[in-house]
């Protein structure tokens, strides 16, 4: 079985396939080519988007969708997590959707389970339907990506959305610059900047970031306010300017984006929303079907 940890276990020709895929998904129709398929969900970390974004992918490919309460599993009794991950892999799933607060959690499981492992997010490691996602839309709005610059602004340390981002758009030949307190950047040889005006009348996108605060082992600023006051992607700061803003959520309003560029046409994030089920769609059908 494939499965899908890092964007980097795709080839770009198999991004492009699933993009293609995730087009005609878009239109939100129903495709049963995964009827009679078991999808197990396994969170151990809370999610809104995510989670529903795949169950709704799955039934929209009508699969049968088995949630774990992690909460009354027996995991809760001392079972290893790679026990709970064999013994449910014993039940004939096809695939086991993981999100876990500890960074490599899907890679080990999946040297235990013959279904395939789909990481919905590990800790501060990668975070790859959202990657494929948020390039999705990068794609539908200019098209060619390549020679486009995109500012990912925030807490890219602790920041799996970050590091999968990172490579896939690098990939696709964007460039990345990475705007951040000197706390929040990562060792990296992308261009970096602690100011995002130095850099906004280039860019052609924002990818602003929510604060990991739960991720952080002592308080870094203040306050989110005192945060907000540098890095807080406001309509002062954006302008007029062609750019497009996104944010994979949940967006921690003014103090990662403010209210009105929430609500301006130029923000992307509930187009991000709705492009995750299209292209968890057809990830899916790629990892389940396509073998």
């Amino acid at each position: 079985m494939r499965h899908l940890i890092r964007t980097d276990d795709f080839t770009t020709s198999e991004i492009e396939s699933i993009l293609e895929d995730a087009k005609l998904f878009s239109d939100g129709r129903f495709e049963r080519i995964l009827r009679d398929k078991i999808i197990i969900t396994l969170f151990f970390e809370n999610s809104t988007r995510t989670r529903s974004s795949f169950e709704i992918a799955a039934k929209r490919l009508g699969a049968e969708i088995v949630h774990l309460d992690v909460a009354n599993s027996s995991t809760k009794k001392g079972e290893t997590l790679v026990d709970t991950a064999m013994n449910l892999d014993a039940m004939g799933p096809h695939a086991i959707i993981v999100r876990h607060q500890n960074s490599g959690v899907p890679k080990i499981l999946s040297n235990h389970t013959k279904a395939s492992i789909i990481n919905a997010g590990d800790g501060a490691h990668a975070h790859p339907t959202q990657a494929l996602l948020d390039l999705f839309t990068l794609k539908k709005h200019f098209g060619d990506v390549k020679g486009k610059k995109i500012a990912i602004v925030g807490d890219i340390k602790n920041s799996r959305v970050a590091n999968s981002n990172i490579e896939l758009l690098t990939r696709f030949g964007m460039e990345v610059i990475l705007v951040a307190p000197p706390q929040f950047l990562p060792k990296t040889n992308l261009r970096t900047t602690h100011y995002i005006n130095e850099v906004i009348d280039e860019v052609d996108a924002i990818m602003s970031l929510r604060t990991q605060t739960e991720r952080h082992s002592s308080q870094t600023y203040a306050s989110l306010k005192d945060y907000a006051s540098d890095f807080c992607i406001t309509s002062e700061v954006v302008g007029d300017r062609d750019i497009i803003l996104l944010h994979p959520g949940p967006v921690h309003r003014n103090i990662d984006i403010c209210d009105a560029l929430l609500a301006d046409k130029r923000c992307k994030v509930l187009e991000q929303v709705s492009n995750g089920v299209a292209i968890r769609m057809a990830v899916l059908k790629k990892l389940i079907n396509d073998i």
